[in-house]
């Protein structure tokens, strides 16, 4: 059987990776990230030496990298990327499941539909990979930002956005610090999960914890709503349990404050490792004198992905929820 172009390009990063590691002593991730910028550079940093520099243009010649499509480069990196998480010990390196950041990208091409411009953040961006795979599903003429944290993941998704042509303005920091950004159109993200270690920035925020150490997913949840325009959307995956924690009155409270509750769409258990880790996804509004709260939110229970018959059920059901929704 003939390879499809995907498994070609991972096969071609995945070796390359290899002679990268095994040469540098270097974990997996980061020979991805060398043997990616010697792909996107076609060609090695000086200080490269001669034995590994000869091993990467061999390896370059057997390659014709020019000729794959964006959306291509885009699975073959993920699934590079993807090879790396499995062995790193590092509880962020986690990767936004292919399937759920489709379903982001059908909802930020619906709700946005009617903009001729976009501009688009994810303040979480990891890898780059759900941002990219939104990208590619949005039509208009879209500006993207990103931020991470993360040292070895900002220069994955930076060279990651690279090879796949795509124009993403990158900011390394802690994302719940102030960000020199105007306010966007539209926030996806996929929040991270748990407590944030730095009270003093926790304080500036009205979702601190009255006491002990605040959640980062609800400090996210506020974040994203101060950077987003009036009537602007936000597109989060976030925690199953998020509505049922001990600080969830105060998170209801905030939201019903400053938010319209769009919809929310829950994942199936099968797309996440375990059943702690399910996660869904809530669509906001941020409040405006224009906007008002649909009649009816959008509220879905995602079956199996696997399942193509209930998917193509659920999908005609939300394509007629938007049929009806009056932005």
């Amino acid at each position: 059987m003939e390879k499809s172009s995907v498994e070609t390009l991972f096969g071609w990063l995945d070796e390359t990776t290899t002679i990268i590691q095994q040469h540098l002593n270097e974990p997996y991730l980061e020979s991805l990230t060398i043997a990616m910028e010697f792909l996107f550079y076609e060609g090695a940093p000086e200080d490269m030496d001669d034995i590994l520099n000869r091993k990467l243009h061999s390896a370059l010649a057997n390659i014709d990298f020019h000729s794959y499509e964006a959306e291509d480069v885009r699975k073959a990196i993920q699934l590079a990327i993807l090879k790396g998480m499995k062995d790193s010990t590092q509880q962020q390196h986690v990767m936004t499941p292919e399937s759920v950041g489709l379903i982001v990208g059908y909802l930020a091409d619906k709700l946005t539909k009617d903009k001729e411009e976009l501009r688009v953040f994810d303040l979480v961006s990891g890898t780059a990979n759900l941002l990219t795979t939104v990208l590619g599903q949005l039509k208009q003429n879209v500006t993207a930002y990103a931020s991470e944290v993360d040292p070895t993941l900002i220069q994955l998704s930076v060279i990651n956005a690279n090879l796949q042509k795509k124009e993403i303005e990158f900011f390394h920091q802690d994302s719940l610090r102030p960000f020199l950004i105007d306010p966007v159109d539209l926030i996806v993200a996929d929040f991270p999960v748990g407590y944030y270690p730095d009270e003093i920035v926790a304080n500036e925020y009205q979702l601190k914890a009255d006491t002990g150490n605040s959640y980062a997913h609800h400090l996210f949840i506020e974040q994203s709503l101060r950077y987003i325009k009036d009537a602007g959307y936000l597109i989060l995956v976030v925690p199953e349990f998020l509505f049922d924690s001990d600080q969830s009155d105060k998170l209801h409270a905030y939201l019903q404050e400053h938010a319209h509750i769009i919809g929310v769409i829950r994942l199936p258990e099968t797309a996440f490792k375990s059943e702690k880790n399910a996660k869904s996804i809530l669509v906001l509004q941020k409040k405006s004198a224009s906007t008002s709260a649909p009649k009816q939110p959008l509220l879905v229970q995602m079956p199996s992905f696997k399942n193509a018959n209930a998917m193509a059920d659920i999908l005609g059901q939300m394509n007629r929820w938007f049929e009806s929704y009056q932005h």
